[in-house]
């Protein structure tokens, strides 16, 4: 189980302010998929808030000390039913001999309206001619104006 130093917990406290609860401990109890689906929950998001549903709060409290001792996180605070856990994330280990692969660039989108296309490339863009697309149907033919009366 991971000692966090009070100011730790109180960053920790103010980062999960906004946080929903990921997993819920209901009647079950902490069943080994619910502990699977909390170290899935910490591998991802680090921080997490678990919701315990029952009245005792000893029952809570022995929750809580089960998940940090099996999991190796720490423990930022217990307030009513709902537990907020921390666990750094576990880097993975990847080959570190191989170069890392790089993603191919891909081109640069064509913008689809004037604002978005001065955005992405400068006023000077807007002055280039446009490439004209292929039409489907021949045009039609085009008559001066006046001669059609």
């Amino acid at each position: 189980m991971i000692e966090l130093t009070p100011t730790q917990r109180r960053a920790f406290r103010a980062q999960a302010h906004h946080l929903h609860p990921v997993v819920s401990v209901a009647g079950n109890g902490l069943t080994p998929a619910v502990l699977k689906e909390i170290d899935n929950a910490l591998q991802s998001h680090e921080l997490i808030k678990i919701r315990v549903y029952g009245e005792d709060r000893a029952q809570r409290e022995q929750i809580l000390t089960t998940v940090c001792s099996e999991l190796g996180a720490a423990s930022v605070q217990h307030i009513g039913k709902t537990l907020i856990v921390w666990r750094e994330k576990a880097q993975t280990e990847s080959n570190t001999t191989s170069a890392p692969s790089e993603k191919p660039k891909r081109a640069a989108a064509k913008a689809k309206s004037a604002k978005l296309l001065s955005a992405r490339r400068g006023i000077s863009s807007l002055n280039k001619a446009a490439d004209k697309k292929p039409r489907w149907f021949p045009a039609p033919p085009k008559t001066p104006r006046g001669s059609d009366r």
